[in-house]
Parts: structure tokens; sequence; C-alpha cells
């Protein structure tokens, strides 16, 4: 059994619908804290804590299925044709991978789902002004979370006009792994993705 505080407060319901008692994992502590059990059945032996974050770990990669399934279109495909299910998939993924990355890029303390994140930066009114040789595009976004949305995808602009700009002696795959290194930064600790050496033949 595994025990953790939650930081909210916590209503609980004595009876389901149909007049059923329900079985309630919480507990409040003498200072009115709210605790969570969980119990994990498992043949594995390992540690307590270690099976506690094995558990999490693995929740953490369903949730990543789930939302391929549920907001990527993974749930089927209309056609029983193998290759081109497999096609979809494919290109699925493809855009999940770099959905998650440009948002990584925007908000790297965090994964922010696709049914929050797309409405979030994608959803705009855009107004094109040309004016004196000089062409000017107005964005408004009707999120209420307009203004951190602005100044993350303004973040992101910077960044990659400053890769545009000052490697301009890279690759485009060092380029690449500039970008990754930035993305995924609060996993590499400040360190930096390098392409592999290549091979060459004598």
């Amino acid at each position: 059994m595994l025990r953790r505080r939650l930081a909210k407060g916590l209503a609980v319901a004595e009876r389901n619908g149909q007049g059923q008692l329900c079985l309630g994992f919480a507990e409040v502590g003498k200072n009115r804290e709210v605790y969570e059990y969980a119990v994990l059945v498992t043949s594995l032996d390992a540690e307590i804590l270690s099976l506690g974050q094995l558990y999490r770990d693995r929740a953490d990669c369903e949730n990543n299925f789930d939302e391929l399934k549920n907001q990527w279109g993974w749930a089927g495909f209309t056609t029983r044709d193998i290759k081109r299910c497999q096609i979809m998939a494919r290109i699925g993924a493809l855009v999940f991978d770099w959905w998650n990355l440009f948002v990584r890029l925007a908000n790297p303390d965090r994964h922010l789902e696709a049914i929050t994140s797309r409405p979030l930066l994608l959803h705009a009114i855009a107004q094109k002004i040309r004016h004196a040789g000089q062409t000017t595009l107005r964005v408004a976004n009707p999120h209420g979370k307009a203004a951190w949305a602005a100044q993350a995808l303004t973040n992101v602009a910077i960044f990659l006009r400053t890769v545009k700009e000052n490697a301009e002696q890279l690759t485009d795959e060092q380029r690449w792994y500039r970008i990754l290194s930035h993305a995924l930064r609060k996993f590499l600790k400040g360190r930096q993705l390098h392409p592999p050496p290549r091979l060459v033949a004598p």
C-alpha cells in the first residue's frame, strides 16, 4: 500500500448512483491534510518505493497511447488495407512527435496534451495588413490564456530566428540537434545533443 498527500481538498461520495457503498482510499489527517492510498498487487520482488515509481512510469507511458488514440486518430481506420493503415498510423505518430517537440519549445517544464494545447496555440484570428511596402500580421487569440500563448510563441520565434541567423555554418542535421536540445532541456539538464560522428571509409 502506498500513501501520498493531496494538495487540494477532496469530496467523497459514500454511495454510487445505485445506492451501493463505495470503497474510498482517502484519509483526512489530524491537521485536515488529505492522503490518498493506492494498493498495488505484484509478483515483482522489489522495494516498495521502487514499485510505486514503476507504476507511475507505466501510467505515463499509457497516457501517451491514450492521447494517440483519442486525440490524434489512432482509434481506428476505415480501410482494411494494412499498407494504408500503416502509412496513416506513421503519419499520425510523426505529427504527434513534431507537435510535442513544438509544445516543449513553448513550455519545456511539462507535457501539454493536444486537447488543450491545440486550441491554445493554434486557434486564433489573423489579419494581414499591407502598408508602405510592409506586411504586418495581427493575431487575436480568444483563448483565456492568450497572454501566455503569445509570450510562449514569441519565445519560440526568437529562438528559431536565432538558430537561423547564428548557425549558418551548421548543417541541417546540426541545426535539428540544436532545436532538439532546446526543446528537451528539462531532461538534458544543460547538456547539448550532438549528431553521431560519421564513419568515413579509408
